[in-house]
């Protein structure tokens, strides 16, 4: 997708996105067959229920129909929320991942793999797994010391409801 393209989309979309209390976090377009596929990525700090996604779509659709923005042809609308293989990209990412397991690759080199406990506008603190029986241990880490992050996904974590039970 062109960037005037995506820049024409963003403006017209984004007020639609902030009016529910969400966030516009991506815009896709792409080709589907002979079609083209406009996927809209929002996100909030509560996540994302599939009614709002469907509300929203509504009036993205409606939007879409009243303006030129998508030119002439058909082309599917996609309304979703991040997957949990998102890239950590911004401060609001982090900070919805608090209590996740993150795999960090580093900016000078290496990986690090650890749960986020807190984050503020510098960096994380950070509980590092033991390793073979060894006690987890504390890591401050900086932004600008993070070259990628993504959550890793844990089937088998029990969640803090079913730990203070």
């Amino acid at each position: 997708m062109s960037t005037t393209q995506s820049d024409r989309l963003r403006g017209l979309l984004e007020p639609l996105v902030a009016a529910r209390g969400l966030d516009l976090e991506d815009i896709e377009l792409s080709k589907a067959g002979k079609r083209r596929m406009l996927r809209i990525i929002v996100d909030s700090d509560e996540g994302v229920e599939l009614d709002a996604c469907a509300e929203l779509s509504r009036e993205v659709s409606d939007k879409l129909d009243e303006t030129d923005a998508m030119g002439e042809g058909e082309y599917v609308l996609e309304v979703s929320s991040p997957g949990a293989d998102r890239p950590l990209t911004e401060h609001r990412h982090y900070v919805r991942a608090i209590g996740r397991l993150v795999k960090f690759q580093l900016a000078e080199g290496g990986e690090l793999i650890a749960r986020i406990l807190d984050a503020d506008d510098e960096g994380m603190d950070l509980e590092v797994p033991g390793v073979k029986g060894r006690k987890a241990t504390a890591r401050r880490i900086a932004f600008a010391d993070i070259a990628k992050a993504r959550v890793e996904i844990e089937f088998n974590r029990k969640d803090k409801k079913e730990e203070e039970a």
